[in-house]
């Protein structure tokens, strides 16, 4: 078959990333023109309107976590968890609060909001939820979704998902987020109303995508691998954490036990009762303190659990861009094959085997109307896709432009809080280890003076 023609070998090519300077500043750009158009529209698809800007000036939380019972799409009853997600705003007018609000949504909404956002936003690293039920654990800890310590976890978490979305350039200006803060009643209706689902890319179109791509973008692929690396080093992390905490939990057990065997002791020997009772209440502080270490250590495993789950939204955003190259490349070789069937036709010779050809050999040749009539509707076809072969183009490198500015915002979102976390981290346990010294230290002056 004839080769593409250099016109589409040139589309084909992974779209020019340009300088782009600050990320901060690109992705305000971009803000600027999408609030532009929001207020041409008016609503749009998503996109709120300019009244609906002071999104960002309301403090957002979920503030409580209650279980409940009900019945699901089955008509099965089933025990689930809301949450209260209360609104308040920080700037007044005229002394009356612009917004308080609050109301109550299960985790399912989460999701049906999220996914929402990365059908409409397939540019954007779109924050991920908490876990839904336990991964990690270390062998102490309930895995149990219902757990109570569990189920707090997960109202931060998802506390956290809302502030991220919020605090996002464009995720905050979404109408479906605002709605999701605002309206209790009929907003799983809305959502579906948008048809986000009928946008949504098969599990099957991606994964041909992945491995039908003739000309891949070097920077998503090394973007995949990147993520790949994330995920694994954040697991190990989470594994050695998990082994850490069941040595902590060993330790606080073991303390537990010598301060009640000091305590019973100096209850024998009377000689001895003061120093033994002062030891065992030293070994009684340190074991609760032990015990609220681990609870603050769950808090900074959630910390790298989000970023776990981060991974894979950033894989979302390479598979999102081999769709577009994968439809691209298709395009550029329907293109390519009817402009050799228009070349054929004009001059007469085929070049290459076609059921077409054989079916004029056998039938004879066809009239210089037919053929005329035929190069006709070739050519308007040729137009038809040249100009959709552009569209792509240009709606790739869109893609490409607007996705860069967005990973680059989360890798500097990334560097910060790791390092917030892995520092707070790394400090506990030297306070921890500081206390067993002290600790240690304070029986053996007791021993010693009796």
């Amino acid at each position: 078959m004839e080769q593409a023609s250099p016109d589409s070998e040139r589309l084909l090519q992974p779209a020019t990333l340009e300088p782009l300077g600050h990320p901060d500043a690109e992705l305000e750009s971009v803000v600027g023109e999408e609030a532009e158009g929001a207020r041409e529209d008016g609503s749009g698809d998503g996109k709120m309107t300019e009244n609906n800007f002071w999104l960002k000036k309301i403090e957002i939380s979920v503030s409580e976590a209650e279980k409940r019972t009900g019945r699901n799409a089955m008509n099965m009853q089933e025990t689930y968890t809301a949450y209260l997600i209360e609104t308040r705003s920080v700037e007044h007018i005229d002394g009356q609060s612009v917004l308080t609000d609050s109301l109550w949504r299960r985790y399912s909404e989460f999701e049906l909001l999220r996914n929402y956002l990365l059908v409409y936003y397939p540019h954007i690293v779109v924050p991920p939820l908490p876990e839904k039920r336990a991964e990690f654990v270390w062998h102490k800890l309930s895995a149990d979704n219902m757990d109570p310590d569990f189920v707090e976890r997960r109202r931060i978490g998802l506390e956290n998902f809302l502030l991220r979305v919020a605090s996002h350039p464009i995720l905050c200006r979404d109408r479906i987020f605002y709605l999701f803060l605002t309206q209790e009643g009929n907003w799983k209706e809305t959502v579906n109303e948008t048809g986000f689902q009928l946008k949504a890319d098969s599990r099957l179109k991606a994964l041909n995508a992945t491995f039908r791509v003739k000309n891949p973008d070097k920077r998503f692929t090394e973007l995949k691998h990147y993520s790949d690396e994330l995920q694994s080093v954040i697991s190990h992390l989470l594994r050695v954490r998990a082994r850490v905490a069941d040595r902590l939990y060993g330790v606080y057990k073991v303390h537990g036990n010598y301060g009640r065997v000091f305590s019973e002791w100096s209850a024998i020997e009377k000689e001895m009762g003061d120093g033994l009772q002062s030891a065992g209440h030293h070994m009684d502080v340190y074991a609760s303190s032990i015990d609220d270490i681990l609870e603050d250590e769950e808090h900074y495993a959630d910390q790298l659990k989000e970023y776990l789950f981060y991974a894979e939204a950033l894989r979302a955003v390479c598979r999102k861009h081999e769709l577009m190259q994968y439809d691209l490349e298709m395009a550029a070789q329907d293109l390519a094959s009817k402009k050799q069937q228009c070349e054929e036709l004009a001059t007469g010779t085929v070049r290459t085997f076609s059921l077409k050809g054989m079916t004029t050999k056998l039938f004879g040749q066809e009239t210089p109307e037919q053929r005329e009539a035929r190069i006709k509707v070739l050519e308007e076809q040729i137009n038809e896709g040249e100009q959709q072969l552009k569209s792509k183009n240009l709606e790739g490198r869109e893609f490409v432009k607007n996705a860069w500015a967005d990973i680059e915002r989360f890798k500097e979102q990334k560097n910060r809080d790791l390092k917030e976390a892995l520092i707070s981290y790394a400090v506990m346990q030297i306070s921890m280890c500081k206390k067993g010294i002290q600790v240690w230290t304070n029986a053996k002056e007791c021993f010693s003076k009796m």
